[in-house]
């Protein structure tokens, strides 16, 4: 018997994988027959490897640059292999990473990868701080059935605080309480329901994961983060799809740890949060008045997405009208509705050439005479 929506499925499993561009399916009758039929599907590769080199900028990062080397398909075994580099006002990054995505015959994935990471917070909007950062893990994915899936990892991180002589108190008190060198062994595990149609420009279905990042104890660092996001996309005509996301996160300290370390904090405002206000200057402040960020992050998006009018082969592109809600808090107890900031716009991003371009319009709705508003905002570039 033929079933329509299993050839459909398997369409969407194809297109999921990454590899093709375009994948279009046709149900020929088989020549001759009368009740049989034949299922072609045909694809548009896209190529396996690639090496990159692009120049960005950003409002909040300046100039960017990012280089990478990477392969989807490493000597033909379906590993994937990349090296990158990544540099702007605030970071720069080095990150190389393996994954054999069928390291077992029961679909289990496992991987490593190794990374530095130095960062300006100053630049970022943030408090006067200086970070190094370096670290190592080794991961695992277990495919729990098609849509869900079991991740953890278990990693090394260690991490230098520098202060400056312009640092808040809040740093300076830190460094003075626990030191300013850290070594931590770093667990991750995480749970996703994905059912999207496609990884970029989904139309359909939708994305649930909840994660727990922790350090062990004995660790140079001591604290916990929980973050939970879900996405949801509904169709509502052949050209318009309603985007919903949702993201909460709350971390806080143990042992000799009162709260989740000021560096680890969450931060909200921005084109990846709640657009119209800059990036990272919504919530909490220092003893400086730079923001800090807190340890609950609340963030809703509403979005009805449309393609660009008068644009032949606009695939690459799409437009939205959007509506956002969120904060982040110093902790879930200083939670007030009344804090909540909104905002609603247009926004665009092409997959450009350069990378993603993303911009956006956006007018705050109950912003405070203190808070950073932003309206225009752009990204050119890879995302950062």
């Amino acid at each position: 018997w033929y079933s329509a929506e299993q050839v459909e499925r398997s369409r969407t499993r194809l297109d999921r994988l990454g590899y093709f561009e375009n994948v279009n399916v046709e149900t020929p009758p088989v020549p001759g027959t009368t009740d049989q039929l034949d299922v072609d599907y045909s694809v548009e590769e896209i190529s396996s490897g690639s090496v990159t080199a692009g120049l960005g900028f950003s409002q909040t990062s300046g100039l960017l640059f990012n280089a990478s080397i990477s392969q989807e398909n490493f000597l033909g075994s379906g590993k994937r292999v990349s090296f990158a580099f990544d540099n702007s006002d605030i970071n720069t990054i080095y990150r190389f990473s393996y994954l054999n995505p069928y390291w077992s015959i029961d679909g289990v994935s496992r991987g490593f990868g190794v990374f530095y990471r130095k960062t300006d917070a100053s630049e970022a909007n943030l408090s006067d701080y200086g970070t190094d950062t370096r670290g190592a893990d080794v991961n695992w994915g277990i495919p729990i059935n098609e849509y869900d899936t079991i991740r953890f990892s278990v990693g090394y991180q260690g991490l230098d605080l520098k202060e400056t002589v312009t640092s808040p108190l809040e740093v300076t008190d830190f460094i003075d309480k626990h030191g300013d060198s850290f070594d931590d062994a770093v667990l991750i595990g995480s749970w996703s329901h994905d059912s999207r149609d496609r990884i970029l420009f989904t139309n359909n279905g939708g994305l649930q994961s909840f994660s727990l990042e922790t350090t062990t104890p004995g660790s140079g660092l001591q604290y916990y983060k929980l973050n939970y996001t879900q996405q949801r996309f509904v169709p509502l005509t052949r050209d318009l799809t309603l985007g919903l996301k949702g993201n909460l996160g709350y971390g806080d300290g143990f042992g000799d740890y009162d709260n989740l370390p000021f560096f680890e904090n969450y931060f909200a405002g921005g084109v990846r949060s709640v657009r119209g206000f800059e990036d990272n200057t919504l919530g909490p402040k220092d003893s400086d008045g730079d923001p800090i960020g807190g340890s609950f992050l609340m963030v809703f998006n509403a979005e009805i997405i449309f393609p660009v009018p008068f644009v032949e082969n606009a695939s690459g592109m799409r437009l939205s009208a959007f509506f956002d809600a969120g904060n982040v808090f110093g902790d879930y107890n200083t939670f007030e509705t009344s804090s909540i900031k909104y905002t609603v716009g247009l926004a665009g991003l092409w997959l450009s050439p350069l990378g993603p371009i993303s911009v956006s319009l956006g007018y705050p709705l109950n912003a405070d005479d203190d808070d950073e508003v932003q309206n225009f905002q752009f990204t050119v570039g890879t995302f950062f």
